[in-house]
């Protein structure tokens, strides 16, 4: 068996980019994904007095 696992590239979708984490002792290797906010909150204003 490898001792060393390849590398993969950072992925790239709408709204999120995955990342390679680096390996654990064990071997181990995880993944972090990065969501990136689809809408803005707009901010809220209180409706004018008829």
């Amino acid at each position: 068996m490898a001792d060393h696992k390849p590398t993969v590239p950072t992925g790239h979708s709408d709204g999120l980019v995955t990342e390679q984490l680096p390996p654990t002792k064990s071997g181990f290797v995880g993944y972090k994904t990065t969501y990136s906010e689809k809408q803005k909150e707009a901010k809220y204003e209180t409706p004018k007095a008829p």
